[in-house]
């Protein structure tokens, strides 16, 4: 598996991000702006980190999830989506590291939302959008 897909994996700071104020980045998240980064984020990103974005925004549809969830994962989402954030997306190698801990704190978050149909519905989202040979490069 390449290193871009295992920083999903990686350990973060917490006090890291109470730093940024991440409730900030919840203004960022809208659906269209998701599903651009997304598209415009795949090769930089690595597909394992966009598979656990579509997984958190699964998560998001389900009427069960807390809003107290919601809202972290919003703000992931967020932060995922910002340009400019605490490394900005466009720094080469480790532009979307921190992206990736902000998803990684949010899937931590949300775990037990994150079920075999929440991860289905993201597989299929990465394979229409991408794909199938994308499937390959995420962990099974």
């Amino acid at each position: 598996m390449s290193e871009k897909n295992t920083t999903i994996d990686m350990e973060f700071d917490g006090e890291q991000f109470k730093q940024a104020d991440m409730d900030k980045y919840s203004k960022d998240y809208s659906e269209e702006n998701f599903f651009g980064k997304v598209k415009s984020a795949i090769k930089k990103a690595g597909a394992g980190i966009i598979y656990k974005a579509l997984q958190l925004f699964y998560v998001t549809q389900n009427p069960n999830c807390p809003m107290r969830i919601k809202a972290g994962i919003f703000a992931a989402l967020g932060y995922f989506i910002s340009p400019l954030d605490m490394l900005p997306d466009f720094t080469p190698i480790i532009g979307y590291t921190d992206d990736a801990a902000a998803i990684a704190a949010a899937v931590t978050l949300a775990h037990i939302y994150i079920d075999d149909t929440v991860k289905e519905k993201a597989k299929d989202t990465l394979q229409k959008i991408f794909g199938k040979k994308i499937l390959n490069e995420i962990e099974k």
